[in-house]
C-alpha cells in the first residue's frame, strides 16, 4: 500500500510538517514552566535555546517534531520568544546539522518522559492496529487511530511510510481472521446460496442482490408483499440462521455496507476469501433489516387506514354538527317554554302545541340519530378498511414470530389465535378468545356484536383491536418479534449478570 494510495501529496505535507495552530493548543502546549524553562536554558546558545523550547512544546502537541523546526507557526515562536527574551530570528538558522536537532530532541523526549518506538513497541502498535481493523478497514482511520495510540502511550510517532506499512500488514491480517472465523459456517449449499446472489435471475430482470438492496417507496399491501418474498427467500437460504457475532458489530457494518455499494460483477471477481465474508454478513444482516421493514409497513399500513378512519370521522361528525342545528333551534323552543316560570305543568302541552307545532316537532323526531358510540365511530370507521388490511396482515402474522413481557400473556394469545383464524380460514372467532386488551372505548361494539349473535361483526371488530394493540404493543416495546434490531427484547440491550461482572470494577473505577 503506498502512501500515495491513502495520501495525497497535500495531505503528506500536512502529516510531515506544522499544521496551523489555534489558540487553545497555543495555550495549552506553548506554556513553560518554570521547570520547562530551567531545562531550556540549559542548552548552550539562544539559538539551540530556541529551538530547543519549540521542540519541547511540539512533540506533546503533535507526538513528534518536524524536521523543518523553524517552519512552526509564528504566534507559537512568538509566545516562546517573548518568555525566553530570545528574539525571533535566532530560530532561522536552527537545525543544520541534523545531529544537532536530533541530538536535543533525544534531550526533550528524556525530559519529558517520551520514548523512541523500539522492536517489543512496534510489537504492541501492530496488535493494537490489528484490533481495530478488525472493526474498521479505513487506512486513515487506521493511521489517525496509531497517532493517537502513541501519542497516549508518550511514543515519538515514526515516520508516515512506516505507520502505513503495519497498517497494511494489519488490514492484511484482519481479511485472514475475517476469513477464518466465517469459513466454518460456509456450508457447501450456502456457498451456492450466495453465489446465486450475483447471477442475473430471469423472473426478476436483475440479481439478488440487487433485488434486495432495492427498498419499498410507500407503506401499501404490495410493498409488504414484497418485503415478505425478500425475508422468505433470505429465509430459504437460511440467513436468519447465520450468527456474524463471530466478528466485531464494526466489522460486520463494514462487509455488509461493502456488499450493498459493491456490484455483483465486482463481488464475483474477488476471490472466495473476500467475497464470502462480505456476502454472509450481507445476507444475515438483510434478513435482520428485512423483517425490521416488514414490521414498519405493518405499522404505517395499519396507522394510515387509522389516519384515514379519523379524518373521515372529522368530516361525518362535521356535517351531524350542521344537520343538528334544526334540532338544537326545537330544543331551545321548547326548553324557553318548559322553564318559563310563567307557564304551569298543565299549560306545558298547549303552549308546545300552539307556539312549537306538532309537525316541527313529529318532523325533528322521525330525523333521529343513533346514538354515537364512545369513540364516535372512529372503529366502525376502520371496519370498512378490512379487505385492505387482509391483503397483508395474514402473511406478516405468519411471517413473523410474536413475543411479550409481563401483562401480554391475553394479547400474545390473540395475535396467536388470529393467525390460526387466517391460516384456517375460519370466521368464527373461538369462544372464550381473550379481551382483556380492548380499550374502553371500543368494548361496545364487542358486546353489542356479541348480543346480537354477529359472528362478523365481532370478528371485524375483535381483528381489528388485536391488530391496534398489536401496533401500540411493538412501538412501546411491551411486544417484541426474536430476531428483529428494531423491535427487539428491550432486556437484550441490558447487560447480563455474567457480561456485567468482568467490567464492574473498570466501569466502577471510571
Amino acid at each position: 500500500m503506498a502512501t500515495r494510495d491513502v495520501f495525497s501529496a497535500d495531505e503528506l505535507a500536512q502529516l510531515r510538517g506544522f499544521p496551523e495552530i489555534g489558540r487553545a493548543e497555543l495555550i495549552r502546549f506553548f506554556m513553560l514552566t518554570p521547570g520547562d524553562e530551567e531545562f531550556i536554558r540549559g542548552f548552550r546558545d539562544r539559538k539551540n535555546m530556541l529551538g530547543a523550547a519549540v521542540q519541547l512544546c511540539a512533540l506533546p502537541w503533535l507526538g513528534f517534531v518536524p524536521d523543518d523546526v523553524p517552519a512552526a507557526p509564528a504566534a507559537a515562536v512568538a509566545r516562546l520568544s517573548e518568555r525566553l527574551g530570545i528574539p525571533v530570528g535566532e530560530l532561522r538558522g536552527y537545525g543544520a546539522r541534523e545531529q544537532t536537532r536530533t541530538g536535543h530532541l533525544r534531550e526533550v523526549a528524556a525530559y519529558l518522559g517520551w520514548r523512541q518506538v523500539d522492536g517489543p513497541r512496534w510489537k504492541d502498535l501492530e496488535e493494537f492496529l490489528f484490533a481495530r481493523a478488525l472493526e474498521h478497514d479505513s487506512p486513515k482511520l487506521l493511521f489517525r487511530l496509531a497517532c493517537e495510540y502513541l501519542s497516549s502511550s508518550r511514543l515519538i510517532r515514526p515516520g508516515v511510510v512506516h505507520i502505513l506499512q503495519r497498517v497494511a500488514t494489519a488490514r492484511k491480517r484482519a481479511r485472514g481472521e475475517t476469513w477464518q472465523r466465517v469459513e466454518p459456517m460456509l456450508t457447501g449449499f450456502l456457498r451456492g446460496e450466495l453465489d446465486g446472489m450475483l447471477v442475473p435471475d430471469p423472473l426478476l430482470g436483475r440479481t439478488r442482490l440487487a433485488w434486495l438492496g432495492t427498498g419499498p417507496v410507500s407503506s401499501t399491501p404490495a410493498a409488504v408483499k414484497g418485503e415478505l418474498e425478500k425475508l422468505a427467500y433470505l429465509r430459504g437460504m437460511d440467513a436468519h440462521t447465520l450468527d456474524p457475532s463471530v466478528l466485531p458489530a464494526e466489522r460486520r457494518r463494514f462487509l455488509a455496507g461493502l456488499g450493498r455499494r459493491l456490484t455483483a460483477q465486482s463481488l464475483a471477481r474477488r476471490d472466495p476469501d473476500r467475497r464470502y465474508p462480505i456476502l454472509l454478513t450481507l445476507a444475515a444482516q438483510s434478513a435482520v433489516d428485512v423483517l425490521d421493514e416488514v414490521l414498519l409497513l405493518f405499522d404505517q399500513a395499519l396507522s394510515g387506514r387509522e389516519a384515514a378512519a379519523r379524518e373521515k370521522l372529522t368530516e361525518v361528525l362535521a356535517e351531524r354538527a350542521r344537520t343538528g342545528e334544526d334540532r338544537q333551534a326545537l330544543l331551545d323552543d321548547i326548553l324557553a317554554i318548559v322553564l318559563d316560570p310563567g307557564v304551569t305543568d298543565d299549560q306545558v302541552g298547549g303552549r308546545l302545541r300552539r307556539d312549537v307545532g306538532h309537525e316541527r316537532m313529529r318532523a325533528a323526531h322521525e330525523a333521529r340519530r343513533e346514538r354515537l358510540p364512545r369513540d364516535h365511530g372512529h372503529l366502525a370507521m376502520m371496519d370498512a378498511s378490512m379487505s385492505y388490511l387482509r391483503q397483508f396482515v395474514p402473511d406478516v402474522l405468519a411471517a413473523a414470530e410474536f413475543a411479550g413481557g409481563p401483562g401480554r400473556d391475553d394479547l400474545l394469545h390473540a395475535i396467536g389465535i388470529l393467525a390460526r383464524l387466517h391460516a384456517t380460514r375460519a370466521r368464527k372467532v373461538p369462544d372464550g378468545a381473550p379481551d382483556s386488551f380492548v380499550p374502553a372505548r371500543w368494548a361496545g361494539y364487542l358486546e353489542k356484536a356479541s348480543k346480537s349473535g354477529d359472528v362478523t361483526a365481532y370478528r371485524h371488530y375483535w381483528e381489528l383491536c388485536v391488530l391496534m394493540a398489536l401496533r401500540d404493543g411493538l412501538r412501546s416495546g411491551d411486544v417484541y418479534v426474536p430476531g428483529s434490531r428494531r423491535y427487539a427484547d428491550p432486556a437484550s440491550f441490558l447487560l447480563t449478570p455474567q457480561q456485567w461482572e468482568p467490567q464492574r470494577l473498570e466501569f466502577c473505577h471510571v
